[in-house]
């Protein structure tokens, strides 16, 4: 505001607000009952919440970083032993979602490098890209062609059909 403006207005606040001055001696019986609400309800359930606060600030779990142990392979399971069957297939499904968020960050490092990069991405970032590249063909080639429904069996006789292909090409290249 330029320095000359008009008084009449803009009006400058006032330096100090005055205070209300009590002009009763009974009290205000809104203040009677915030205090007893506060003494009655408040207190206690604050005091309750903080107790049960100190008693988990001592015992902190982060579930975040549960750890499961590994269980069998389905190769090492027993016939009929279902619940080792179980658990191998929720390893099996713990491990590609662990995969599957390998390949996720990879991806994401290199996407950060070609943007960061701009047009010397082909050459600076060639870590990523190789990196990238062997991430995502092990991925495929322990869970491609599994489609949504695939589970720790089928993935298994994956792996096993692949084996024997490479046996097999191994032996016919000896020959």
């Amino acid at each position: 505001m330029p320095e000359d403006h008009d008084l009449k207005a803009y009006k400058v606040p006032p330096t100090r607000t005055p205070v209300a001055e009590r002009t009763t001696s009974v009290p205000n019986p809104v203040d009677f009952f915030q205090t007893a609400f506060n003494y009655v309800f408040d207190a206690p359930v604050t005091f309750v919440r903080e107790l049960i606060e100190r008693l988990q600030n001592k015992n902190n779990f982060y579930y975040y970083h549960q750890k499961f142990r590994r269980v069998p392979d389905l190769s090492e399971c027993l016939e009929g032993d279902y619940l080792c069957y179980y658990e191998a297939e929720a390893q099996w499904r713990r491990d590609r979602m662990v995969d599957q968020e390998i390949v996720e960050i990879v991806r994401e490092r290199m996407a950060a490098c070609k943007q960061r990069e701009g047009p010397n991405q082909f050459q600076n970032c060639a870590k990523e890209m190789e990196l990238l590249a062997q991430v995502t063909k092990a991925y495929q080639d322990r869970y491609g062609d599994l489609g949504y429904h695939g589970n720790a069996r089928t993935c298994l006789m994956k792996q096993k059909h692949r084996m024997m292909e490479e046996r097999k090409a191994a032996q016919e290249k000896q020959e």
